[in-house]
């Protein structure tokens, strides 16, 4: 069973505890390089069987009954590995719209792009807008690809367009709340996550949907990210629906 992620209203109240399985998850896929590394292959290599496991995750959240998937596929910080790797990581990208557009139509996928736009190629830019507008009407299932993506430069440039807004005479100082500026940000149109799923070991939060995670539960798997599949992902949900989420209120159990 599944149910609406909690409302901002629900949070205040700090109603009782939610036991319910998620409708939205996100996924930090981290460990392509250490994947490939270990079996004498390039870091490109592990990023190619990073987009199959991303391809297998995707099936898998739609059969667990998720309505959401983020992937954290590329960071503001990602810049900074050598040229050729960044350009490759470019070019799954592009090569994954590409392939992967006519059978996400078919099948109701909704794509989101969120990231800074700005500093993409022309030719990326225009496959995004692409991907975007050919299942903007799509409503079973949401993909969203976190892509140049850090959760401090969506929460900048948001405050900046309400500074804008402000200085335009479109917003007043006094009307920006939470709930405004959240209006601002790049996943305004998605549920917040209920979960984010981090691979290979590590236990950081590494920037990502850091506005909308703040309620979130997470779950550090030991495994890198080309060697995750259904089953995994499965435990992951199961874990997640044994917990209790209270929103800062006071649930069933005490202590």
């Amino acid at each position: 069973m599944t149910v609406p992620a909690a409302t901002s209203s629900e949070i205040a109240s700090g109603g009782g505890g939610d036991r319910a399985g998620p409708v939205h998850v996100a996924i930090i896929m981290d460990g392509n390089g250490r994947w490939a590394k270990a079996r004498g292959l390039t870091r490109t290599d592990g990023h190619k069987e990073g987009v199959e496991a991303a391809r297998r995750a995707l099936e898998a959240a739609r059969e667990l009954g998720l309505h959401c998937l983020t992937l954290y596929s590329f960071s503001t910080e990602n810049w900074r590995r050598p040229a050729g790797e960044v350009r490759d990581l470019m070019g799954l990208l592009k090569q994954f719209i590409v392939d992967d557009l006519p059978r996400l139509k078919r099948e109701k996928v909704r794509v989101r792009i969120i990231g800074d736009r700005e500093n993409l190629t022309r030719d990326i830019k225009a496959l995004i807008r692409r991907a975007e507008g050919e299942t903007r009407d799509n409503s079973d299932f949401t993909l969203q690809i976190a892509f140049n993506y850090g959760g401090r430069d969506e929460i900048t440039r948001a405050a900046r367009a309400a500074a804008k807004s402000v200085r335009d005479g479109a917003l007043k100082i006094d009307e920006i709340t939470e709930a405004k500026l959240a209006e601002f940000l790049d996943a305004r149109d998605v549920p917040d996550p209920d979960l984010v799923i981090r691979t290979s070991g590590e236990m950081r939060v590494s920037n990502f949907l850091i506005w909308q995670a703040a309620y979130a539960e997470y779950i550090f798997l030991d495994v890198l990210w080309p060697d995750f599949s259904a089953d995994i992902f499965r435990q992951a949900i199961e874990e997640f629906s044994g917990r209790e989420r209270r929103y800062g209120g006071v649930g069933g159990k005490t202590g």
